[in-house]
């Protein structure tokens, strides 16, 4: 009879510890490796640790849960409580997502850093009319140019097959009179390699990730625009968290800001580094390509402007003074 009551009390106790840990799911949609993911970690780590165990983080990367553009909306419906997107990829959804995607309006990290300043409180707004929060953002390495032959201006891309992965990267490609093809990080590396692709705009860290050196011999630095990855938390499943709990998860998201800022810096002289080690011509734009490249920025903030209505001019406004 006591070895029965034993038996019943510990089960009692190990069902009472289940309930108390609270298990989410983080999908992004990026490599292990890739310095956004180790970040990711590192944040789940954190707060495992801050809260003894009781939340129980676990990060899927490489767009293994969901598809990079399926993560926002699984987290909306709940599917996932937390994931990482990146921002410019939802401009369709809503103007003021694309603002850090337009080229040269915020060409530094801090200019960048500028701009998530402007941009947090309505975007803080937006997301919580979705029923999500705003846990943080770090930017990526400024995008460059990738190519199979030199580009000299912006006449030479005419034609080419240019990677598209967010509403302003398949509008540059119309402006210079490329072929966008959409293609999300995880299945960069096959396009190159089929030849879907043969140019595209992305960072040196995009560019280690898919091993871009193994099929482009060129990299034009041209520090066009630094995109950001943002967390977002299903708010109901932040609510159900008790005190502690949400205080742990936000010191822990904070951290991560500062952290993957730090670290994106670090991870552009790295990778521009590797790039070059690794026999890929890693250059300076020439004055024609940036002046073009200048132009088409010039053309889509005008028509962003054009699109976003007062909100936008009200952000840019905001961000230039």
């Amino acid at each position: 009879m006591k070895l029965q009551f034993g038996l019943v009390a510990a089960a009692l106790v190990l069902s009472s510890a289940t309930q108390a840990q609270t298990k989410w799911d983080l999908p992004a949609g990026y490599p292990a490796s890739n310095f956004h993911t180790v970040n990711l970690v590192a944040f789940a780590n954190d707060v495992d640790k801050a809260t003894g165990g009781k939340l129980k983080i676990t990060v899927h990367p490489g767009a293994s849960l969901f598809k990079a553009p399926e993560i926002k909306r699984a987290v909306q419906g709940g599917q996932a409580q937390i994931g990482e997107v990146l921002l410019a990829n939802f401009q369709n959804e809503w103007q003021m997502f694309g603002a850090d995607g337009l080229p040269f309006l915020a060409d530094s990290y801090a200019e960048s850093m500028k701009l998530y300043k402007a941009q947090k409180p309505i975007m803080e707004k937006k997301l919580a009319d979705q029923g999500l929060m705003l846990l943080y953002a770090v930017a990526w390495p400024p995008q460059g140019l990738y190519s199979k032959k030199p580009i000299n201006s912006a006449a030479d891309l005419k034609g080419s097959k240019w990677r598209a992965y967010s509403p302003a990267t398949a509008r540059i490609a119309e402006l210079v009179g490329a072929q966008p093809v959409t293609v999300q990080a995880a299945e960069l590396s096959q396009a190159l390699a089929t030849g879907v692709v043969e140019t595209n705009m992305t960072s040196g860290a995009t560019g280690v990730d898919s091993k871009l050196y193994e099929h482009l011999a060129y990299y034009y630095d041209l520090q066009a625009w630094l995109p950001k990855n943002v967390v977002l938390v299903n708010r109901k499943s932040f609510d159900a968290l008790d005190k502690p709990t949400q205080d742990a998860l936000l010191k822990a998201g904070a951290d991560a800001e500062a952290r993957g800022w730090t670290e994106s810096q670090k991870v552009n002289t790295d990778t521009l580094a590797t790039l070059k080690a690794r026999g890929m011509n890693v250059l300076p734009p020439s004055p024609q390509l940036k002046s073009d490249l200048t132009k088409v920025g010039d053309t889509m903030l005008k028509e962003w402007l054009e699109k976003a209505g007062p909100e936008g001019k009200a952000l840019v406004d905001s961000y230039k003074r």
